[in-house]
């Protein structure tokens, strides 16, 4: 069992990354659904919690069937953090967690996410404004460091955990590297093998099927593992990973009705939370993913990106179920 405060995670969970525009409730809500131990919400910025934008303050609804779920803020001032840190303790989440390893440039360019790393002495300030006012656990994610010349995470994981982070997630890349090239847990491996660290170490970074996910488990010694971009129209991919530590064997691959089904469920869930019109509207960057290698699909995608009405959405999608109903991928 990994223990993050007060909070009980099965061995060897499987979190959902926070993801900007993806990880929103009905995203959450589907990968629960298939299997996922506990989620964060998207990237929260701390100026914008402050400022009331409406925005922001979308990002703070969870909801009781997503526990546990943390909310992720981020930010580069000390008392906009503190702050923001006691608006996220209000909605009750079951831990609020620090964005330290955000690679984008409108974010590092206010000294937030990724760019803390160039300046660990601010970062450990950051985090403590946030520890001293919330009672709720508070966690970081972050990265390797800078680039490959200033790995500075063996450094990060013990002063944070000195100032009591409770829990520790590592993308296993640098900033310079985006999220291009190799994800190097050698990196995970060290800091979770160092003696002076207690909190548990999850690891983030290019895992995209079972056979990935039971190798990285067995060969990094890490605590669990954080899925991003593969949950992105495959939500299927956290059973799919339980399935195989447990039988050695794969789950059948999500047929065109299940991922039909996803989709749906994905647009209704959209709707209800966002409003009709909006719900519709952010769902149409989830489809391509949803329906990812159905060949000659591109009349239907064009139909799913364009169509404003929720009937005639559900109307699509049971036209594409039927079309390509036994549609076995390769």
């Amino acid at each position: 069992m990994v223990k993050i405060g007060n909070i009980e995670l099965p061995e060897f969970p499987l979190l959902l990354a926070p993801m900007e525009d993806v990880s929103d409730p009905p995203f959450r809500r589907l990968c629960k659904t298939h299997g996922a131990d506990m989620m964060y919400s998207e990237f929260i910025s701390s100026e914008g919690l402050i400022r009331d934008a409406i925005k922001s303050r979308m990002k703070l609804d969870i909801f009781d069937y997503e526990r546990p779920v943390g909310i992720q803020i981020f930010g580069g001032d000390e008392e906009a953090m503190a702050l923001s840190s006691k608006i996220v303790s209000t909605v009750k989440p079951d831990l609020v967690d620090i964005n330290f390893g955000c690679p984008v440039k409108k974010v590092v360019c206010k000294g937030a996410g990724a760019g803390v790393l160039k300046d660990v002495d601010l970062m450990v300030r950051l985090t403590k404004a946030v520890i001293r006012s919330t009672d709720l656990p508070v966690t970081v994610k972050t990265r390797l460091g800078w680039d490959e010349n200033s790995i500075n995470i063996d450094e990060v994981a013990e002063r944070l955990q000195d100032i009591g982070v409770q829990a520790l997630t590592i993308h296993a890349r640098t900033r310079a590297q985006m999220y291009k090239g190799h994800a190097d847990w050698s990196h995970i491996a060290r800091v979770k093998n160092n003696p002076r660290i207690t909190m548990p170490i999850f690891g983030n970074g290019d895992i995209d099927s079972p056979e990935k996910a039971l190798q990285y488990k067995n060969e990094y010694g890490i605590d669990g593992i954080m899925i991003g971009r593969a949950a992105i129209g495959y939500p299927w991919i956290f059973n799919e990973i339980k399935h195989y530590f447990k039988t050695g064997e794969h789950l059948p691959a999500p047929t065109v009705g299940d991922r039909v089904e996803a989709a749906r469920n994905h647009l209704i869930w959209s709707m209800e939370w966002k409003g009709e019109r909006l719900g519709i509207v952010e769902m149409r960057r989830h489809y391509t993913n949803y329906f990812k290698g159905i060949h000659s699909f591109k009349e239907y995608k064009q139909k799913l990106v364009t169509t404003d009405e929720p009937e005639n959405l559900f109307a699509i999608m049971n036209e594409i179920e039927k079309v390509y109903a036994g549609y076995e991928f390769v």
